[in-house]
């Protein structure tokens, strides 16, 4: 008997690619201001797709806001490496920070479906502690080293201090106070504080 030779994997169209990344960033834009009511049909019409380029790339709501929490993640992972070759040690730090108010504030804007999304999947949790900490850990040593931070102050802590910070209900210019606590945090972070 002839053996068929195996299907080779296609790689994505660069339209369907470049639809996907429209997709994420109008999901991104949409679910952090409208919140978990947020449509889909909403995130397709501002990526100016039709609904159905929508569900070919996530069959689901589920998956659609899976990918854009992945993508966030990935986002602050890819950040903290280029601040850590491109920026000043506490600089790179507070910037890190500051993007991550933006990247919470499109999680709280979807925090109850991606809960629901998210339910059991435990390796997307292992997933983004993992890749959080691993960044928190290169720029607090980096300006640790350089001896412009505290060097007691742990990944987990300052992860758990930018939670903290984001955690409060939503009000208009909430982010705004945030950004300045941010910089509070750093500046409190400064060798010479504690």
């Amino acid at each position: 008997m002839e053996q068929k030779p195996a299907k080779a994997t296609r790689k994505p169209r660069a339209d369907s690619k470049r639809n996907r990344e429209l997709l994420l960033q109008a999901a991104r834009e949409v679910f952090t201001a409208g919140g978990p009511g947020a449509s889909l049909e909403g995130v397709a019409r501002k990526a100016g797709v039709g609904i159905g380029t929508l569900y070919r790339h996530f069959p689901t709501r589920d998956a659609l806001f899976e990918a854009v929490y992945r993508g966030d993640i990935d986002r602050l992972g890819d950040l903290a490496e280029r601040l850590s070759e491109e920026t000043e040690p506490v600089e790179a730090l507070r910037q890190w920070l500051r993007e991550g108010v933006e990247v919470v504030a499109t999680k709280k804007g979807m925090m109850a479906t991606l809960a629901l999304a998210t339910d059991g999947k435990q390796d997307l949790f292992a997933y983004s502690s993992k890749r959080l900490t691993t960044a928190a850990t290169a720029l607090l040593s980096r300006a640790a080293d350089a001896g412009d931070i505290r060097p007691d102050i742990t990944p987990e802590d300052l992860l758990r201090a930018l939670v903290g910070l984001c955690h409060a209900p939503d009000r208009p210019g909430w982010r705004t106070s945030v950004t300045r606590l941010v910089d509070v945090l750093v500046d409190g972070l400064r060798r010479g504080n504690g």
